[in-house]
């Protein structure tokens, strides 16, 4: 696993360029999946587990790594399958991830290899599949077909996250004044949607979503084609980064490409670890970044926000 652990640490220089490279691993079945690197921090062979009392989720154990105790989940339980059977853990292997400002591992029976990707070659999922599994994104790769998991679905699933703002920076006040203003919300996944409009809609603002970066840049361009003010419309835009078609930085140089859109307000907001996206968010124009997902830290952010316009 070191050649695969050195070559995640090299996978920088894609970032901005819409392209990605994809972890391919294997469950319980003969499908392949994938991971996007840039969420990997190594992988290993599982270690023996420290069992949780009780337990009767996907949440396996606890391991121990470097003097971190990370959980682990089944990920072939955790989307449905069968479980990896104890017996065999020894043969299985962890991927040790950061989502959402957690560090977690997922037990998983084999890891294959790395593949270079664009996300314009990154497709939806076939709609009359999207509300029966954890699928959020298809690759076509060497005659077959690499399935991306809707990991942030996953974790909501076992691990709910509060979607519930109480900062003190939200007053009545600011809600009252939220009312006028409007943001664009762009994500792949549903339940990333779903937590950032639940946190909008509590400040009383209105909010649109687009369900990827191509799909936000067409309503953005049809709105501008009809003479509208952008700038007056939309408080901000809230884009997510991993996503199929075009991520979230080709958006923003998209964005800023285009005269009439180039003075927007973008936040990238992303479950992608923060080691390089500060120097990403200067590189490719966006205004800020915040990590996935709490619900007190994008609500300040948009205070901030209009506390800046209104003086």
């Amino acid at each position: 696993m070191s050649g695969i652990n050195s070559t995640v640490n090299q996978r920088t220089d894609m970032a901005g360029q819409n392209r990605l490279e994809l972890l391919l691993f294997g469950l319980n079945d003969d499908q392949e999946y994938g991971i996007n690197v840039f969420k990997v921090r190594e992988v290993l062979p599982c270690p023996e587990l420290t069992g949780i009392p009780k337990q009767t989720t996907a949440l396996k154990g606890l391991a121990h790594i470097r003097g971190e105790t990370i959980p682990v989940i089944d990920l072939a339980e955790a989307i449905g399958h069968n479980p990896i059977e104890e017996s065999l853990r020894q043969d299985c292997f962890l991927i040790v991830s950061e989502y959402n400002r957690r560090v977690l591992a997922f037990l998983v029976r084999k890891v294959d290899r790395i593949i270079p990707a664009k996300w314009d070659q990154v497709s939806p999922p076939p709609i009359e599949t999207k509300e029966t599994n954890y699928l959020t994104a298809v690759v076509q790769h060497e005659g077959g077909l690499i399935e991306i998991l809707d990991v942030e679905q996953v974790l909501a699933d076992l691990i709910p996250i509060s979607t519930e703002v109480k900062s003190t920076a939200v007053t009545e006040e600011v809600k009252k004044s939220a009312a006028q203003y409007h943001i664009l919300v762009v994500d792949d996944s549903s339940v990333a949607r779903s937590q950032v409009r639940k946190a909008l809609e509590s400040l009383n603002i209105k909010v649109t979503t687009a369900n990827d970066g191509q799909a936000a840049l067409r309503v953005l361009t049809q709105l501008a084609d009809k003479g509208l003010d952008l700038e007056q419309l939309f408080l901000m835009i809230i884009s997510d980064i991993e996503m199929p078609e075009m991520d979230g930085y080709t958006l923003v140089k998209k964005i800023r490409e285009d005269n009439r859109l180039k003075n927007l307000y973008v936040v990238l907001h992303s479950s992608l670890s923060g080691r390089f996206n500060l120097s990403m968010v200067k590189r490719v124009g966006a205004n800020a970044f915040i990590g996935k997902f709490n619900a007190d830290e994008l609500a300040e952010a948009v205070v901030d926000r209009i506390k800046l316009l209104e003086g």
